[in-house]
């Protein structure tokens, strides 16, 4: 299972009844979150999933309402008794920009390790499978696609043929290998098939892109940007870079996902509800974010 929270659905600056737009994303007691903005940590507090456990967090780009709340987080995951190092994960220049932020955090008791990933490049964090793809905005700026993979089950038949001993059966089910008796054993040889696992994308400050449908393609959920409801703000963004519900709408029919959530609202649209359907008559199961929405997506075998 795994528990996916939109913690706010702003763009560009707070409201009292609408964060910013963060996504955090907690399988097996752990946890990563995408995007950091001014707030971040109070929608954290109130959706109470603890803080203590969090392993990664990735930036779609640095403009402040995405990373002015890192600071402060890191202070009060400090302050939650969190020794383990954590990782923080974006395009390039996190580095240069952590070192400025961190003159207000420079004491904590765990180690911050940084990775300035290159555009569409992959990498694995903790339990998560974290992909990206560089869109489309005035700043660098990437999509995320986190995929949960399912190793395959226990096949007692290929372990028995392949001679595998009953000692490490259960040791090889949980790692990808063992020892025994001086010689190494790996878990291909005792499980079959990998089975089908999770997958959620997550695209926000962008115009959309070519390879945006294939890469949210099939995504158990797609959380997308929205900035402008209405049709007649195209112009504005394609100024400044941001979609349309119609446009995010579109990307999610070509990509084939289950459901989208449109998020990142402008403040200047109220009510985003009075232009759902031009979302929706694009693509019927699209929803509105909600400052702390959330959902567990089950694996095949758990619904």
């Amino acid at each position: 299972m795994l528990d996916v929270a939109l913690l706010g659905t702003g763009g560009m600056m707070p409201l009292p009844d609408r964060f910013l737009t963060s996504l955090m994303l907690r399988l097996e007691g752990r946890m990563m979150l995408i995007d950091c903005g001014e707030c971040t940590q109070v929608t954290m507090k109130q959706l109470g999933w603890g803080f203590k456990n969090i392993d990664v967090i990735c930036f779609t780009h640095y403009h402040a309402d995405h990373i002015s709340g890192l600071p402060g987080l890191l202070l009060t995951i400090g302050n939650s008794a969190r020794t383990e190092p954590l990782t923080l994960v974006g395009p390039k220049g996190l580095v240069k920009v952590y070192e400025g932020l961190k003159t207000i955090c420079p004491e904590l008791p765990f180690q911050v390790n940084i990775v300035e990933l290159e555009p569409n490049e992959s990498i694995n964090i903790s339990v998560f499978y974290i992909n990206s793809l560089k869109v489309n905005h005035k700043i660098t700026c990437y999509a995320y696609r986190v995929d949960v993979k399912r190793a395959g089950r226990f096949n007692v038949e290929k372990a028995v043929a392949l001679n595998v001993p009953k000692k490490v059966w259960s040791i090889l089910q949980k790692q990808p290998s063992a020892e025994f008796d001086g010689k190494i054993y790996t878990s291909d040889m005792v499980l079959g098939d990998g089975r089908k696992g999770l997958s959620v994308s997550y695209c926000t400050d962008t115009r959309p892109v070519d390879a945006l449908p294939n890469f949210v393609k099939d995504s158990d959920l797609f959380i997308c940007e929205g900035m402008y409801g209405e049709e007649e703000k195209i112009n504005k963004a394609r100024e400044y870079k941001h979609m349309l519900f119609s446009e995010a709408a579109r990307i999610a029919k070509q990509g084939n996902v289950k459901e989208m959530w449109l998020t990142h609202f402008s403040p200047a649209m109220p009510f985003p509800e009075m232009y759902i359907k031009n979302a929706k008559n694009i693509f019927e199961n699209t929803l509105l974010g909600q400052d702390r929405k959330s959902v567990s997506l089950m694996f095949e075998n758990e619904k």
